[in-house]
């Protein structure tokens, strides 16, 4: 049984070792090696999760029997609308296809809920398998991004979208 909890570790010890085990997975062949050691250090160095926290970012562990097993970041009132932004969901490999994704997202639908929000968003890698996901719990495209995240580098997005 997945139980969700907030992260509570300063250090993000957890989030960590899901991100190094799922990341090179995900992206391995979608950006370049160069590409993925620079998005890791600027995305999950502790002192990147220390400031994401710092900014209004609320990071959830999924946990099976005490273990996290994945985690998600999340922010209500993204850019003063009444949406809230999925910045990050990861499972663990070993994990991923039981249900724990859904078991994040239904969780940060609550929440954001309880904050009178009117839809979820997200962005997502045009070449990550990960959309056939969220098409399947009923998020839609809406739009296409790149963002210049620096050094020479962008991601190059979907949107989608989920009133509730």
């Amino acid at each position: 049984m997945i139980s969700i909890c907030n992260n509570t570790d300063d250090n993000f010890t957890a989030i960590r070792v899901i991100a190094y085990e799922v990341w090179p997975i995900a992206y391995g062949t979608i950006l370049s090696q160069a590409q993925l050691d620079y998005m890791m250090e600027m995305m999950y160095s502790i002192d990147s999760l220390r400031k994401q926290a710092a900014s209004n970012k609320t990071f959830i562990l999924a946990m099976d029997d005490e273990i996290p097993v994945g985690f998600a970041s999340y922010e209500f009132n993204y850019n003063g609308t009444s949406k809230t932004k999925i910045h990050k969901i990861y499972i663990l490999s070993n994990q991923q296809g039981k249900g724990t994704g859904r078991v994040l997202i239904d969780y940060i639908i609550k929440e954001a809920l309880r904050n009178n929000e009117q839809g979820l968003l997200l962005n997502v890698n045009k070449n990550n398998v990960a959309q056939q996901f969220y098409k399947k719990l009923g998020f839609n495209i809406s739009s296409e991004e790149i963002i210049d995240i620096g050094n020479g580098y962008v991601m190059d997005d979907y949107v989608m979208e989920i009133a509730i």
